[in-house]
């Protein structure tokens, strides 16, 4: 039973990878500025969720304070998106 709750408790992180890798997916087969834009919406996912859950709802996206988390994890969705619309072609 504890196993099965447990399991419950990784969707957050299993939906940030799954967007992730949609992301890889898009950048290395169609074009290289939507696979990181959508790259950047998984990590801007992950800081949005991990504001939002709890500590046990989150699961393996706490890693340490909720402030912290969050703002790393938006901060560095905020920079990959910049970086992604300002590098030209």
């Amino acid at each position: 039973m504890a196993a099965a709750a447990e399991r419950r408790s990784e969707w957050p992180l299993t939906l940030c990878a799954a967007v992730g890798l949609t992301g890889l997916v898009v950048m290395t087969f169609y074009d290289w500025r939507n696979g990181v834009v959508v790259f950047a919406g998984s990590v801007l996912l992950a800081g949005l969720l991990r504001a939002a859950l709890s500590d046990d709802a989150a699961g393996l996206l706490h890693v340490r304070g909720r402030m912290f988390d969050t703002a790393l994890l938006l901060g560095v969705g905020a920079a990959i998106l910049l970086l992604g619309l300002i590098v030209p072609n």
